[in-house]
């Protein structure tokens, strides 16, 4: 009996100070995460923004899914949204910044943070697997999965058929949102 107290209080003790360095590493690190993130959601927004005038970014309540909404002026006239979305691929969960007209027609789109595949999921980072969605929206319906794509570009994005549905999914929610928000 003593030494099975004796074996806890010693692995009690062990995890107690483990808790204790790694809430010390993350009081550390998690500001600098944070700096960085922001930081690359700044220079997505300018990225899918092109040469329209960014406007104040505003939280947005009631769409779950759309976190903040910018305006997209041109000439001091609104003229698009963009959105900050979140969604869920394979790896969890991701952000992505999208541009939309105000008919929600999709103008350019590019994810900041994802936990997705190397080789797969890691796809929907790069610039061509967004422009696969690019002028959908108003007449043009996003697609539910990679079959729904011409035959050359859904090769493109085969292997990856639940992140390529969570960015659908969330792009597609940006449209509807941004077509409300355009009003």
């Amino acid at each position: 009996m003593k030494k099975t107290l004796m074996t806890s209080l010693v692995l009690f003790l062990i995890c107690a100070v483990c808790a204790v360095l790694c809430a010390t590493v993350n009081s550390f690190t998690a500001p600098k995460i944070e700096e960085n993130i922001r930081k690359a959601n700044a220079e997505a927004l300018k990225s899918v923004a092109g040469d329209l005038e960014i406007g104040e970014t505003v939280p947005v309540e009631g769409w779950p899914g759309v976190v903040e909404a910018t305006p997209l002026l041109e000439d001091g006239k609104r003229v698009g949204t963009a959105l900050l979305l979140s969604g869920s691929g394979y790896g969890g969960a991701f952000s992505i910044i999208a541009s939309y007209d105000t008919e929600g027609v999709l103008l350019g789109a590019k994810m900041t943070t994802d936990s997705e595949t190397a080789g797969l999921g890691k796809k929907a980072e790069e610039d061509w697997y967004m422009a696969l969605f690019g002028g959908m929206g108003k007449d043009k319906s996003f697609p539910s999965s990679p079959k729904d794509l011409p035959g050359e570009e859904a090769a493109l994005v085969s292997g990856a058929t639940v992140t390529f549905k969570g960015v659908s999914k969330a792009l597609k929610l940006g449209s509807d949102c941004a077509k409300e928000v355009g009003r």
